[in-house]
């Protein structure tokens, strides 16, 4: 067989062969049989080399013709292929609409974020604001600016977190406290919300909770004006029918210094073992702040006086939603989670 019926024979057989080409797979083998380095159509070449010199150009021209026609048709059929499949892959990914819809789960809030929110805009509308400060904390903000100085028995009550002599791990937000009455001078009304840190764990605390403490200094400032603010606040909190009571207590930077107690959540107040049957359930301290205190900020005690207080926001949430687990608040249980709705 002369190299001109190689060649028709050749291009009968791509002809053929090029119908049963369905795949990416089979396009590529096609590929390689016939314009591979081995391929039937580049071998083609080879045969010239057998021709005489006036033969040779028509055939160069002939084999250069069938290879051009074999890449073309080639590319035309990988075009076809891939249209197909770019058909089946959208007929097989549409949508039904007349399906009904997948709800999609809504987050809830979790029940310490919803009472530091509430905390806040009860604050915030007795015309507090609220200030921030580093929960990495100087030893002298956390405990000598706020009449603790070392050795004092009342460090003791704090389990602290010391990440060297001098710097700690905040044990409460009164720092900040402290910090801010050194920016300005009175009148000054703030609250402060954050983590705090004590080296405590057991079922009823954790290493890690959450405070939030509030100071006002002004000009004739007393106990009653204290008593007032709280009481609204414990209202607003737990509802008008709930009744508080102040117990004296002590606390360093304050005096004199007291605990209040709200009327038990619970019972209302009949008696039950959350309690103990008294009826009662402390909930946070304050007091008048200590004239030494003042001393660390430069306020004159003999012009400004000032209240403050505190109180753990975990405390506030378990006594507000019945929980009675400290533990839950940590777990990261979605099926406790989810009981939260709203803001």
């Amino acid at each position: 067989m002369d190299l001109k019926d190689h060649i028709l024979a050749l291009e009968k057989e791509i002809r053929e062969l090029l119908e049963t080409l369905d795949s990416q797979e089979k396009l590529e083998k096609f590929r390689i049989d016939f314009l591979g380095r081995k391929g039937k159509v580049t071998q083609l070449s080879k045969g010239l080399g057998a021709l005489s010199r006036e033969e040779r150009p028509e055939a160069g021209k002939a084999i250069n013709r069938m290879k051009g026609w074999v890449e073309e048709a080639l590319k035309n059929r990988q075009q076809t292929i891939k249209a197909r499949l770019q058909k089946e892959k959208v007929t097989g990914e549409r949508i039904d609409i007349t399906l009904p819809g997948r709800r999609t789960p809504l987050g809830r809030h979790h029940p310490v974020t919803r009472v530091s929110r509430q905390i806040r805009e009860i604050f915030e509308g007795m015309g507090f604001e609220v200030a921030h400060g580093p929960e990495v904390e100087l030893d002298y903000y956390n405990f000598e600016a706020l009449n603790i100085p070392k050795h004092h028995p009342a460090r003791d009550m704090q389990d602290t977190f010391y990440i060297s002599e001098n710097v700690v791990l905040r044990t409460h937000t009164s720092p900040v406290q402290v910090r801010t009455m050194e920016k300005q001078q009175p009148p000054i009304r703030v609250i402060t919300l954050g983590a705090v840190y004590r080296c405590d764990s057991d079922v009823t605390h954790t290493p890690m909770f959450h405070q939030v403490e509030g100071l006002l200094v002004d000009k004739n400032v007393s106990m009653g004006d204290l008593k007032g603010i709280l009481t609204r606040f414990v209202h607003l909190m737990f509802g008008e029918s709930i009744s508080l009571r102040f117990r004296p207590s002590f606390f360093p930077f304050t005096e004199p210094s007291a605990e209040v107690d709200i009327q038990c959540v619970i019972c209302g107040g009949k008696g039950c073992r959350v309690c103990s049957h008294t009826g009662w359930l402390e909930i946070l301290g304050c007091g008048m702040v200590d004239p030494a205190v003042f001393g660390f900020v430069d306020y004159d005690p003999e012009v400004y006086s000032g209240f403050a207080w505190g109180l753990g926001i975990e405390r506030v949430a378990m006594l507000k939603y019945g929980i009675n687990d400290l533990r839950a608040f940590f777990e990261n249980d979605l099926r406790f989670l989810s009981q939260f709705q709203g803001r």
